[in-house]
């Protein structure tokens, strides 16, 4: 059964430090971070510690923020939290490669990056993907992605 867990500040200084190491991007989050046994991260109101979570059964709660399976890998949302912040690892796409993106298709790219990278379209941050061999994998869920695009 999942179960949720409120992060103490330590843990979630450790994650907003993985967030400066790979996106350059200070922040200072004003809420609360839960974590589930899969290792996926979810952003909510501080006063959730108000509620007693172990007399629940839930698997999530709040906004889905980043996994840190693999380091860590932000969501659609978590992008464009952290995006407007982050000073490394942007990749800027045209409209084009965005319907590629949102088709759950790889981008091919001619440029150097390290690890998770956020994918941006002029002023919209549109998720992450990794980067691997002058690619970007994409990690949009089948369930969020666009079958056709005019």
């Amino acid at each position: 059964m999942p179960q949720l867990q409120i992060l103490n500040s330590k843990e979630k200084k450790e994650i907003l430090k993985l967030i400066e190491n790979q996106w350059a991007a200070k922040l200072k989050l004003n809420c609360a971070l839960l974590k589930n046994n899969k290792n996926r991260v979810f952003i909510i109101n501080k006063d959730i510690s108000k509620i007693e979570l172990e007399k629940l059964r839930i698997n999530s709660i709040g906004m889905y923020f980043c996994d840190l399976e693999h380091g860590i890998r932000l969501s659609i949302e978590g992008s464009q939290i952290i995006g407007p912040k982050a000073a490394k690892n942007i990749v800027e796409i045209d409209e084009g490669q965005v319907k590629q993106w949102f088709r759950g298709e790889d981008l091919e790219i001619n440029e150097n990056f390290d690890g998770f990278v956020i994918i941006k379209n002029k002023d919209d941050f549109l998720g992450t993907g990794k980067y691997k061999n002058s690619r970007i994998l994409n990690y949009v869920s089948k369930s969020r992605r666009i079958t056709s695009m005019v």
